[in-house]
């Protein structure tokens, strides 16, 4: 298999175009990243093109994360932010040419914030065009308590809604696995719907060889889905930002 190495928790104390040369030493196939916009486009391009490495994703903005906010695309009356974040991502993604961006929710419920969100992530897939895919993605509760989507199911239905052939589902075997476990028949009745897949021990958020998954068993079933983009490995260094790496040998193909 192939994996991406999301620069968001490995080697995150470095400069995002020195973890994109770390990710390569280390043997990823791929990368991405969360918020890279305090770097140049122009810098992490270079890096990027140096290194032959592909930036999958990136995100929007979360807002004020002083206030806990999480993202701002799911918030009633927060809609020129929201499409600002929306445009600043694709700007950014273009400049890089990133595969995907996943658009933050927010912490947010009820039918006025689906409301909100749906014509937020209408208005992100037309602007991003056909080379860009626009992701959502569920988090769980307990990382991202009151944040708008908490399950594959409910992003399935918003997908379905919008209707729109670049929207997909940002399906995190950490989160979904939290969020009612049965992951891989969740992840085949989702299958359709799935842009990017991502990896982490569950419950620590740990590299993905130990915990509740056996990535062994969860890792081949994916494969034996079809499933043959990089996955993105977004855990949580035991050591701080430089992270453990003995899994990787014994996943790669």
């Amino acid at each position: 298999m192939k994996f991406s190495a999301n620069l968001g928790f490995l080697w995150n104390d470095r400069p995002l175009p020195a973890a994109i040369k770390a990710a390569k030493e280390a043997g990823f196939d791929a990368v991405e990243c969360h918020w890279p916009y305090a770097v140049p486009a122009s810098e992490t391009k270079a890096a990027l093109d140096e290194t032959g490495l592909k930036m999958l994703g990136l995100n929007t903005v979360r807002g004020n994360v002083t206030i806990g906010e999480n993202g701002l695309s799911a918030l009633p009356g927060r809609e020129e932010e929201a499409r600002a974040a929306i445009d600043q991502a694709i700007q950014y993604a273009t400049e890089i040419s990133a595969g995907a961006i996943h658009v933050m929710a927010g912490n947010s419920s009820g039918p006025r914030a689906r409301k909100a969100f749906i014509e937020n992530l209408v208005n992100a897939c037309d602007n991003a065009g056909s080379d860009i895919t626009i992701l959502i993605e569920p988090l769980n509760h307990y990382n991202a308590p009151g944040y708008f989507l908490s399950t594959v199911e409910q992003a399935a239905d918003i997908i379905r809604e919008v209707a729109k052939p670049n929207l997909k589902l940002m399906f995190d075997f950490y989160h979904v696995q939290i969020m009612g476990g049965d992951v891989t028949r969740r992840f085949e009745a989702a299958l359709p719907h799935i842009g990017h897949v991502q990896i982490a021990s569950v419950p620590d958020r740990g590299s993905p060889d130990h915990g509740e998954l056996d990535y062994s068993f969860t890792l081949r079933r994916v494969r034996e889905l079809g499933w043959a983009q990089p996955i993105g490995a977004e855990y949580l260094p035991a050591n701080g930002a430089v992270p453990d790496l003995a899994w990787l040998a014994s996943f790669k193909d």
